[in-house]
């Protein structure tokens, strides 16, 4: 027996598939869905309404931000409490049994066999729809842009940057992005904080872009500016303006 049953959503949604944009946007932790068979993994209901369960208003900056460049952009429905689909499902963060300083019953002593289950339901899916799209980006190279958020305080430290840009082996589109952030009025723009990108924290931007020869940025947004739609609104039109302004830097810079 799978994990979903039939009547449960599938565990990612593609929206302007068809789209032949430079862009292709990817939301590893766009939903709090938590599979029925799960219960509530322990937790209370408000628990699941923290950063722990997802990534706070990116789904909303995501949507408006594909339609405004005319790009193609997944979204993973699912609770990274469940299985976060941006780690390799080998390491112990993959299923965390304390997120933050909460502890997560339902992840405490999962079998091999757990974890599988939930690799197969709702990890593999996914990423092989990113796979499918890009192998459909024919004759071009699509720009993989990761689209996260970050909480304001972790484990009571105040994070003063408002969005940030991550990056591994290729820097030179996030450089660039993170230029014209800066220039931005008020901002403070951080480059690889809160977190950083390793093969060992981090599956999007290593398997697919990096290992795709693709260009990319990772871009990490303050929730506190995205919660409402007034804020999804603000940062998917600054990010709409900029992104292809980068973009076009990289390509004069190579020229």
């Amino acid at each position: 027996m799978g994990l979903l049953a039939e009547d449960e959503l599938p565990p990612f949604v593609v929206e302007n598939v068809s789209a032949e944009g430079r862009f292709l946007l990817t939301a590893d932790h766009a939903g709090r869905m938590i599979p029925k068979r799960l219960g509530d993994l322990g937790l209370p209901p408000e628990a699941l309404e923290r950063h722990i369960a997802w990534d706070i208003g990116i789904a909303g900056v995501t949507r408006r931000l594909a339609a405004a460049l005319g790009a193609t952009a997944i979204y993973q429905r699912y609770s990274r409490l469940v299985i976060d689909c941006n780690r390799q499902p080998s390491v112990p963060s993959a299923f965390p049994q304390v997120s933050e300083a909460t502890v997560i019953p339902g992840n405490a002593a999962l079998s091999g066999a757990d974890k599988l289950q939930r690799q197969q339901a709702i990890f593999e899916p996914y990423h092989n729809e990113i796979r499918k799209l890009l192998a459909g980006c024919v004759g071009r190279k699509p720009i993989y842009v990761a689209m996260h958020s970050f909480t304001p305080v972790y484990l009571g430290v105040a994070r003063p940057m408002q969005v940030a840009v991550l990056y591994h082996r290729n820097p030179d589109l996030s450089r660039i992005l993170a230029a014209l952030l800066r220039m931005e009025p008020g901002l403070v723009v951080a480059e690889n904080e809160p977190y950083r990108v390793s093969d060992e924290t981090d599956y999007g931007v290593p398997v697919h872009a990096e290992a795709g020869g693709l260009d990319y940025v990772e871009i990490e947004i303050r929730q506190d500016l995205i919660e409402d739609v007034q804020g999804q609104v603000e940062w998917a039109a600054r990010l709409a303006r900029l992104l292809p302004m980068a973009a076009d830097k990289l390509e004069e810079g190579r020229a």
